[in-house]
């Protein structure tokens, strides 16, 4: 079977190659993508602000690695054709009794040195898709692997911190901010969650939320037992500053937030209150697998999501392709969807 894959091979630039896949493969499911939703790593490297040397090293690739599908064909027949499924973007070689698939240096990651989901059809293993209730199949459900983010560093947190856990503040106001101080808030139903961001209008959607500060104006007195650091980017170092400086003894720091560079932090403070530091990325399988059973079981907090959509492009041709990374780049809240008809 020929495979049409839409790469990107200089910044800005998507190209098509062709791929030949044996379709009788019988380890593999054939998915044809239906949604897709871009994350802030694929501008990176679709602006070309990787750097020269990541771009040489990864480039040509297909982007995207947040988004739902529908099988088109299962080898085995266990699965019926338009069965709708949350694809999987890492893929791991090795299984480690200890290490999580997510931090296993041989795993593969999808639009980060390995093609995304921008083709006309992906080839999965078994192990490397979630079945999608019908009533989950919405716009939203294209970012699942955004959720699974923060439902990942939400596990690990429980696993390693204390247990008092009376309020958790959140730093940053953007999407995965968002979706993060909104598990919190339905997983964690007598703790307070506290919202720390720098933007007016966007901490406006935190309606859920028990509280939103603006980071230049905390009152007095304003404290946290555990923290979850999303802003990332530039905003990481101030970020990570102010938890320390609120945060009461032995709690817990969640960091969530990429930043492309080294960030300074006050090892003064953090060993006189005894923190404790929890680096977390990406997903696996299981989380993929609780995030959807975990939003089956709460329609309220699937509907929430919703509002995380800022725009929805359909996609026919490279052209509209292109149309919707550079909106995207302008919207000023939310995801864009893809609605993939290419």
């Amino acid at each position: 079977m020929i495979n049409q894959v839409y790469r990107l091979v200089s910044p800005r630039q998507f190209d098509i190659t062709y791929k030949d896949f044996a379709i009788n493969n019988r380890a593999c499911v054939v998915v044809r993508p239906t949604r897709l939703s871009i994350c802030a790593a694929d501008q990176r490297y679709y602006t070309g602000r990787r750097g020269k040397e990541a771009l040489a090293k990864k480039l040509p690739m297909a982007l995207i690695h947040e988004g739902i599908g529908e099988v088109v064909f299962d080898p085995e027949g266990i699965l019926s054709p338009g069965t709708k499924v949350v694809m999987v973007p890492n893929t791991p070689v090795e299984k480690d009794e200890v290490i999580a698939e997510n931090y296993l240096s041989s795993s593969h990651f999808r639009s980060s040195g390995y093609d995304g989901f921008m083709q006309d059809y992906v080839f999965l293993r078994r192990d490397r898709f979630v079945e999608l209730p019908e009533q989950l199949d919405t716009p939203a459900a294209a970012f699942i692997e955004l959720v699974t983010v923060a439902m990942h560093a939400i596990s690990r947190f429980e696993q390693k911190s204390h247990s008092r856990r009376d309020c958790f503040g959140v730093w940053g106001d953007g999407n995965l901010g968002y979706i993060t101080a909104l598990l919190l808030k339905k997983k964690f139903k007598n703790s307070k969650v506290l919202v720390f961001g720098k933007t007016a209008f966007k901490l406006e959607n935190f309606s859920f939320a028990d509280a939103t500060y603006n980071i230049q104006d905390i009152p007095e007195g304003v404290t946290v037992d555990h923290a979850f650091e999303c802003a990332g980017g530039s905003g990481s170092r101030d970020a990570i500053s102010q938890i320390i400086d609120l945060i009461r003894p032995e709690g817990s720091i969640a960091l969530l937030g990429v930043s492309e560079y080294p960030v300074e932090i006050h090892t003064r403070l953090v060993l006189e209150k005894g923190l404790t530091m929890i680096g977390s990325s990406r997903s696996g399988y299981a989380d993929f697998k609780a995030t959807v059973d975990f939003l089956t079981a709460h329609a309220d907090v699937a509907e929430y999501l919703e509002t995380l959509v800022g725009s929805v492009a359909e996609v026919r041709t490279i052209g509209d392709l292109t149309d919707a990374f550079e909106k995207d780049l302008t919207t000023p809240w939310g995801k864009t969807i893809l609605e993939w008809n290419i």
